[in-house]
């Protein structure tokens, strides 16, 4: 999965966090739209707009996520965005927002749109700049994890994930955080199979995330116990006990036990 990608997805479900990363209230969110956007008769697309809802008055912020150096991004931002006003000629005021992994991969030439840096029309975001993840809001340490090396990662998650349970009147959806953590988790370690990052999360935690909820479908709830039975070896693959899988199932721990013994005749 691109870095890219993974921007757009946060975005794009949790807009709050983009506004927290620029220093604005996360409930400015409220009155945006965010989308991709394909300029018309060119090869130019940036990468995502947070657009107005019905007020002329608050800015757009056009959004570009550069992890790659590219001397001439300020030069393609700029046609972008001079391109975009064109075509769509928008009333309301404009902001650029570049968003980098640090400051050394900002190799792009600035000499021509200075006053645009200096009146910070374009501000520029060095996610290993923001400080440290445990004393940063929830949703931007969790974007920073994007960045964190690959030692340290797993530890992170796992404060984040604690954060995300203990958090009082938190304003992000928990699931989609969740879900959002385990995303960046299978990005940044493409070795490990889904099953041991998911292993990983409490049970409370696992329980909102989407392989939990899958394995759940399969299990049929609902449905005849041949379902629910036929469903315990995924949950043992996530690494829930016979108790907590007779829990999530409506199952008695005997007949958990008795498909674990199937599986494993000699435990």
């Amino acid at each position: 999965m691109k870095t890219d990608t993974i921007f757009y997805r946060l975005f794009q479900e949790l807009p709050s966090i983009f506004f927290e990363l620029i220093g604005n209230p996360p409930e400015i969110a409220n009155i945006y739209q965010f989308a991709s956007v394909e300029i018309k008769q060119t090869a130019f697309r940036i990468d995502g707009v947070f657009l107005p809802i019905q007020n002329e008055q608050s800015p757009i912020y056009f959004v570009e996520v550069q992890f790659q150096p590219d001397a001439d991004i300020y030069l393609r931002l700029i046609s972008e965005l001079a391109l975009y006003l064109r075509q769509n000629k928008p009333k309301n005021p404009w902001c650029g927002v570049v968003i980098y992994p640090s400051r050394d991969i900002d190799i792009g030439y600035k000499e021509h749109f200075l006053e645009l840096f200096q009146s910070q029309r374009i501000s520029l975001i060095y996610l290993d700049e923001l400080g440290e993840s445990a004393s940063l809001p929830i949703g931007i340490a969790t974007i920073k994890l994007v960045i964190e090396e690959e030692d340290t990662a797993i530890n992170t998650a796992r404060e984040l994930i604690n954060r995300t349970q203990q958090a009082v009147n938190l304003q992000l959806p928990q699931k989609q955080l969740l879900e959002l953590i385990e995303t960046i988790l299978v990005y940044k370690f493409p070795q490990m199979n889904r099953q041991e990052i998911e292993a990983m999360f409490g049970f409370s935690e696992l329980k909102q995330t989407r392989v939990y909820q899958e394995a759940r479908e399969e299990g049929k709830l609902e449905g005849k116990l041949e379902g629910k039975l036929e469903a315990v070896p995924k949950f043992l693959a996530l690494g829930l006990t016979v108790e907590q899988i007779a829990q999530a199932l409506d199952l008695d721990i005997t007949q958990v036990q008795q498909v674990v013994q199937q599986i494993s005749p000699n435990q």
